[in-house]
Protein backbone atom coordinates (compact mmCIF):
# COMPACT_ATOMS: atom_id res chain seq x y z
CA UNK A 1 0.00 0.00 0.00
CA UNK A 2 2.96 2.38 0.67
CA UNK A 3 4.77 1.75 -2.78
CA UNK A 4 0.78 2.66 -4.22
CA UNK A 5 0.99 6.07 -2.59
CA UNK A 6 4.48 6.77 -3.14
CA UNK A 7 4.35 6.05 -6.64
CA UNK A 8 0.92 8.09 -7.31
CA UNK A 9 3.00 10.64 -5.96
CA UNK A 10 5.90 10.48 -8.06
CA UNK A 11 3.85 10.76 -11.10
CA UNK A 12 2.19 13.85 -9.94
CA UNK A 13 5.76 15.17 -8.98
CA UNK A 14 7.16 14.20 -12.52
CA UNK A 15 4.48 15.84 -14.44
CA UNK A 16 3.00 12.46 -15.53
CA UNK A 17 -0.73 11.77 -15.98
CA UNK A 18 -2.58 8.83 -15.32
CA UNK A 19 -6.87 8.74 -14.86
CA UNK A 20 -6.06 8.05 -11.34
CA UNK A 21 -4.14 10.81 -10.78
CA UNK A 22 -6.42 13.49 -12.09
CA UNK A 23 -8.95 14.99 -10.02
CA UNK A 24 -12.14 16.42 -10.92
CA UNK A 25 -13.29 19.83 -9.49
CA UNK A 26 -17.06 19.31 -8.46
CA UNK A 27 -19.73 22.73 -8.65
CA UNK A 28 -18.77 25.19 -6.08
CA UNK A 29 -20.27 28.74 -5.10
CA UNK A 30 -18.22 30.32 -8.26
CA UNK A 31 -20.79 28.02 -10.52
CA UNK A 32 -23.74 29.37 -9.64
CA UNK A 33 -25.75 31.39 -11.99
CA UNK A 34 -25.42 34.74 -10.78
CA UNK A 35 -29.34 35.46 -11.79
CA UNK A 36 -29.94 32.87 -9.03
CA UNK A 37 -27.87 34.20 -6.42
CA UNK A 38 -30.22 37.37 -7.10
CA UNK A 39 -33.15 35.50 -6.38
CA UNK A 40 -31.51 34.19 -3.08
CA UNK A 41 -30.55 37.69 -2.52
CA UNK A 42 -34.32 38.98 -2.61
CA UNK A 43 -35.35 37.12 0.64
CA UNK A 44 -32.09 38.56 2.46
CA UNK A 45 -32.15 41.90 4.73
CA UNK A 46 -29.62 44.51 3.25
CA UNK A 47 -26.32 43.93 5.53
CA UNK A 48 -26.71 39.99 5.20
CA UNK A 49 -26.55 40.92 1.50
CA UNK A 50 -23.20 43.18 1.70
CA UNK A 51 -21.72 40.65 4.10
CA UNK A 52 -22.34 37.57 1.66
CA UNK A 53 -21.00 39.70 -1.53
CA UNK A 54 -17.50 39.92 -0.82
CA UNK A 55 -17.47 35.53 -1.01
CA UNK A 56 -16.63 35.88 -4.68
CA UNK A 57 -17.33 38.05 -8.26
CA UNK A 58 -20.48 36.58 -9.15
CA UNK A 59 -22.18 37.13 -5.23
CA UNK A 60 -20.63 40.49 -5.73
CA UNK A 61 -21.98 40.84 -9.12
CA UNK A 62 -25.73 39.65 -7.96
CA UNK A 63 -25.30 42.19 -5.36
CA UNK A 64 -25.00 45.33 -7.83
CA UNK A 65 -28.41 44.48 -9.20
CA UNK A 66 -30.92 46.85 -9.49
CA UNK A 67 -33.57 45.15 -9.48
CA UNK A 68 -32.24 43.74 -6.46
CA UNK A 69 -31.77 46.82 -4.26
CA UNK A 70 -34.78 48.82 -5.99
CA UNK A 71 -36.97 45.81 -4.13
CA UNK A 72 -34.97 47.05 -0.82
CA UNK A 73 -36.25 50.35 -1.67
CA UNK A 74 -39.51 52.16 -0.72
CA UNK A 75 -42.11 53.06 -3.36
CA UNK A 76 -41.52 56.62 -3.23
CA UNK A 77 -37.97 56.77 -3.59
CA UNK A 78 -38.06 58.48 -6.68
CA UNK A 79 -39.39 61.49 -4.44
CA UNK A 80 -36.83 61.27 -1.68
CA UNK A 81 -34.12 61.24 -4.35
CA UNK A 82 -35.26 64.32 -5.81
CA UNK A 83 -36.48 66.32 -2.23
CA UNK A 84 -34.15 65.13 0.21
CA UNK A 85 -30.87 64.14 -1.87
CA UNK A 86 -31.56 66.47 -5.07
CA UNK A 87 -30.80 64.19 -7.41
CA UNK A 88 -31.92 62.38 -10.61
CA UNK A 89 -33.37 58.62 -9.39
CA UNK A 90 -31.99 58.03 -13.07
CA UNK A 91 -28.27 59.11 -12.58
CA UNK A 92 -27.36 56.88 -10.07
CA UNK A 93 -27.33 53.02 -9.49
CA UNK A 94 -30.83 51.45 -6.96
CA UNK A 95 -27.81 50.43 -4.75
CA UNK A 96 -25.99 54.07 -4.65
CA UNK A 97 -29.66 55.08 -3.89
CA UNK A 98 -30.05 53.24 -1.15
CA UNK A 99 -26.51 53.78 0.69
CA UNK A 100 -26.90 57.16 0.40
CA UNK A 101 -30.63 57.13 1.82
CA UNK A 102 -30.07 55.38 4.65
CA UNK A 103 -27.30 58.07 5.85
CA UNK A 104 -28.68 61.05 7.74
CA UNK A 105 -30.09 63.48 5.13
CA UNK A 106 -31.01 67.30 5.89
CA UNK A 107 -32.91 69.05 3.79
CA UNK A 108 -35.42 72.18 3.68
CA UNK A 109 -32.26 74.13 4.65
CA UNK A 110 -30.97 72.40 7.14
CA UNK A 111 -34.29 72.25 9.39
CA UNK A 112 -34.97 68.09 8.75
CA UNK A 113 -33.32 65.04 8.31
CA UNK A 114 -34.70 61.61 6.48
CA UNK A 115 -33.27 58.49 6.52
CA UNK A 116 -33.91 55.11 5.84
CA UNK A 117 -33.64 52.23 8.40
CA UNK A 118 -30.61 49.77 6.85
CA UNK A 119 -32.70 46.22 7.71
CA UNK A 120 -36.39 46.93 6.62
CA UNK A 121 -35.84 49.99 4.48
CA UNK A 122 -38.45 52.17 5.96
CA UNK A 123 -38.69 56.19 6.06
CA UNK A 124 -37.87 58.00 9.24
CA UNK A 125 -38.59 62.10 9.50
CA UNK A 126 -36.78 64.14 12.07
CA UNK A 127 -37.83 68.16 12.21
CA UNK A 128 -35.97 70.79 13.93
CA UNK A 129 -36.99 73.11 16.45
CA UNK A 130 -36.27 75.76 13.76
CA UNK A 131 -39.38 74.37 11.61
CA UNK A 132 -41.96 74.93 13.92
CA UNK A 133 -43.82 78.09 14.97
CA UNK A 134 -43.37 78.51 18.83
CA UNK A 135 -44.23 81.36 20.78
CA UNK A 136 -42.00 83.94 22.14
CA UNK A 137 -39.12 82.45 20.48
CA UNK A 138 -37.80 85.42 19.47
CA UNK A 139 -37.93 87.08 22.83
CA UNK A 140 -34.99 86.14 24.82
CA UNK A 141 -36.60 86.48 28.24
CA UNK A 142 -38.59 83.67 27.62
CA UNK A 143 -36.20 81.49 25.28
CA UNK A 144 -32.77 80.80 24.47
CA UNK A 145 -30.65 79.24 21.38
CA UNK A 146 -28.38 76.43 22.78
CA UNK A 147 -25.53 74.88 20.82
CA UNK A 148 -25.51 70.77 21.82
CA UNK A 149 -24.12 67.73 20.98
CA UNK A 150 -27.50 66.01 22.41
CA UNK A 151 -29.20 67.23 18.85
CA UNK A 152 -28.54 65.94 15.35
CA UNK A 153 -29.34 69.32 13.89
CA UNK A 154 -26.76 70.68 16.66
CA UNK A 155 -28.89 73.16 18.47
CA UNK A 156 -31.64 73.28 20.61
CA UNK A 157 -33.89 75.59 22.12
CA UNK A 158 -34.12 76.07 26.12
CA UNK A 159 -37.15 78.23 27.54
CA UNK A 160 -36.49 80.22 31.00
CA UNK A 161 -40.05 81.12 31.73
CA UNK A 162 -43.05 81.39 29.76
CA UNK A 163 -47.46 81.99 30.85
CA UNK A 164 -47.77 80.82 27.52
CA UNK A 165 -46.66 77.32 26.42
CA UNK A 166 -47.59 76.86 22.73
CA UNK A 167 -45.49 75.18 19.98
CA UNK A 168 -46.98 73.91 16.45
CA UNK A 169 -45.71 72.33 13.14
CA UNK A 170 -46.60 72.02 9.73
CA UNK A 171 -45.14 69.53 7.38
CA UNK A 172 -46.19 68.03 4.05
CA UNK A 173 -44.60 65.03 3.04
CA UNK A 174 -44.96 61.25 0.70
CA UNK A 175 -44.94 58.65 3.12
CA UNK A 176 -45.01 55.24 1.62
CA UNK A 177 -48.35 53.04 3.22
CA UNK A 178 -48.55 52.35 6.57
CA UNK A 179 -48.54 53.84 10.19
CA UNK A 180 -46.32 55.89 11.71
CA UNK A 181 -46.04 57.22 15.19
CA UNK A 182 -44.98 60.94 15.98
CA UNK A 183 -42.79 62.16 19.16
CA UNK A 184 -41.85 65.49 20.68
CA UNK A 185 -38.32 64.64 22.35
CA UNK A 186 -38.15 66.78 25.29
CA UNK A 187 -35.79 67.41 28.09
CA UNK A 188 -36.77 69.08 31.55
CA UNK A 189 -33.41 70.64 32.98
CA UNK A 190 -29.92 72.04 30.72
CA UNK A 191 -27.68 69.80 30.16
CA UNK A 192 -23.55 70.89 30.23
CA UNK A 193 -20.55 69.45 30.76
CA UNK A 194 -17.98 70.05 33.53
CA UNK A 195 -14.78 68.14 33.33
CA UNK A 196 -15.58 65.35 30.89
CA UNK A 197 -19.48 64.25 32.33
CA UNK A 198 -22.36 65.55 31.51
CA UNK A 199 -24.42 67.85 34.43
CA UNK A 200 -27.71 68.89 33.95
CA UNK A 201 -28.95 72.27 35.77
CA UNK A 202 -32.87 71.81 37.14
CA UNK A 203 -32.84 75.38 38.69
CA UNK A 204 -35.28 76.60 36.19
CA UNK A 205 -37.87 73.70 36.42
CA UNK A 206 -41.11 74.34 37.47
CA UNK A 207 -44.47 74.22 36.34
CA UNK A 208 -44.74 70.83 34.34
CA UNK A 209 -46.66 69.17 37.74
CA UNK A 210 -49.08 72.00 37.95
CA UNK A 211 -51.09 71.01 34.81
CA UNK A 212 -50.55 68.58 31.82
CA UNK A 213 -48.83 68.91 28.21
CA UNK A 214 -51.28 68.80 25.55
CA UNK A 215 -49.75 66.91 22.39
CA UNK A 216 -51.90 66.75 19.00
CA UNK A 217 -51.77 65.89 15.72
CA UNK A 218 -54.14 65.85 12.33
CA UNK A 219 -53.57 65.25 8.91
CA UNK A 220 -55.06 66.05 5.50
CA UNK A 221 -56.63 62.52 5.19
CA UNK A 222 -59.04 62.87 8.29
CA UNK A 223 -56.68 60.97 11.28
CA UNK A 224 -56.34 62.83 14.48
CA UNK A 225 -54.81 62.06 18.16
CA UNK A 226 -54.14 63.78 21.46
CA UNK A 227 -52.53 62.75 24.23
CA UNK A 228 -52.02 64.76 27.77
CA UNK A 229 -48.70 63.97 29.59
CA UNK A 230 -47.08 65.72 33.22
CA UNK A 231 -43.41 66.44 32.12
CA UNK A 232 -41.72 64.67 35.39
CA UNK A 233 -38.75 62.92 33.71
CA UNK A 234 -35.58 65.25 34.77
CA UNK A 235 -32.52 65.37 33.13
CA UNK A 236 -32.87 62.94 30.73
CA UNK A 237 -33.92 63.15 26.53
CA UNK A 238 -37.70 61.76 26.71
CA UNK A 239 -39.69 60.92 23.81
CA UNK A 240 -43.53 61.88 24.27
CA UNK A 241 -45.93 60.23 21.85
CA UNK A 242 -48.21 62.01 20.43
CA UNK A 243 -50.52 59.40 17.93
CA UNK A 244 -50.77 57.64 14.90
CA UNK A 245 -50.35 59.02 11.27
CA UNK A 246 -52.03 55.81 9.04
CA UNK A 247 -51.42 56.20 5.57
CA UNK A 248 -53.41 54.41 3.13
CA UNK A 249 -52.45 56.33 -0.35
CA UNK A 250 -48.91 55.96 -0.79
CA UNK A 251 -46.95 58.50 -2.29
CA UNK A 252 -49.40 61.27 -2.39
CA UNK A 253 -48.24 64.43 -0.13
CA UNK A 254 -49.54 64.05 3.44
CA UNK A 255 -49.96 67.49 5.23
CA UNK A 256 -49.10 66.72 8.91
CA UNK A 257 -50.10 69.40 11.79
CA UNK A 258 -49.28 69.09 15.23
CA UNK A 259 -48.77 70.78 18.48
CA UNK A 260 -47.43 71.07 22.10
CA UNK A 261 -49.54 73.20 24.34
CA UNK A 262 -49.66 74.39 28.32
CA UNK A 263 -51.58 77.70 28.47
CA UNK A 264 -52.86 78.11 31.68
CA UNK A 265 -52.13 81.40 32.68
CA UNK A 266 -52.55 80.83 36.15
CA UNK A 267 -48.94 80.07 36.69
CA UNK A 268 -45.62 80.19 34.76
CA UNK A 269 -43.70 77.21 33.28
CA UNK A 270 -39.61 76.84 32.70
CA UNK A 271 -36.41 74.73 32.03
CA UNK A 272 -37.24 72.73 29.54
CA UNK A 273 -35.44 71.54 26.31
CA UNK A 274 -37.13 71.16 23.15
CA UNK A 275 -35.35 69.67 20.25
CA UNK A 276 -37.49 68.09 17.57
CA UNK A 277 -40.08 66.36 16.49
CA UNK A 278 -39.82 62.50 15.20
CA UNK A 279 -42.10 60.54 12.60
CA UNK A 280 -41.31 56.40 12.57
CA UNK A 281 -42.80 53.09 11.39
CA UNK A 282 -45.15 52.69 14.38
CA UNK A 283 -42.80 49.20 14.59
CA UNK A 284 -39.95 50.73 15.64
CA UNK A 285 -41.91 52.26 19.04
CA UNK A 286 -40.44 49.26 20.91
CA UNK A 287 -36.73 49.84 19.71
CA UNK A 288 -36.87 52.92 20.19
CA UNK A 289 -33.91 55.03 22.25
CA UNK A 290 -34.38 58.93 23.06
CA UNK A 291 -31.48 59.95 22.29
CA UNK A 292 -32.14 58.39 18.57
CA UNK A 293 -29.25 55.95 18.22
CA UNK A 294 -31.83 53.45 16.88
CA UNK A 295 -31.41 54.82 13.82
CA UNK A 296 -27.89 54.93 13.50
Amino acid sequence: MGAGLSGLASESDGGSCSSSSILIRGPGLDDVPESCVSSIFMHLDPPQICKLAVLNKTFHGASLNDFLWESKLPSNYHFLVQEVLHENPHNLSKKDIFARLTQPNYFDAGTKQAWLDKISGKICLLVSYRALTITGIDDRRYWSHISSEESRFHTIAYLQQIWWFEVVGEIEFQFPAGSYSLFFRLQLGKATKKFGRRVCNLDQVHGWDTKPVRFQLSTSNGHRASSEYYLQDRGSWVLYYVGEIVVESPNTPLKIKFSMTQIDCTHTKGGVCLDSVLICPTEFREKLNPNLSFCS
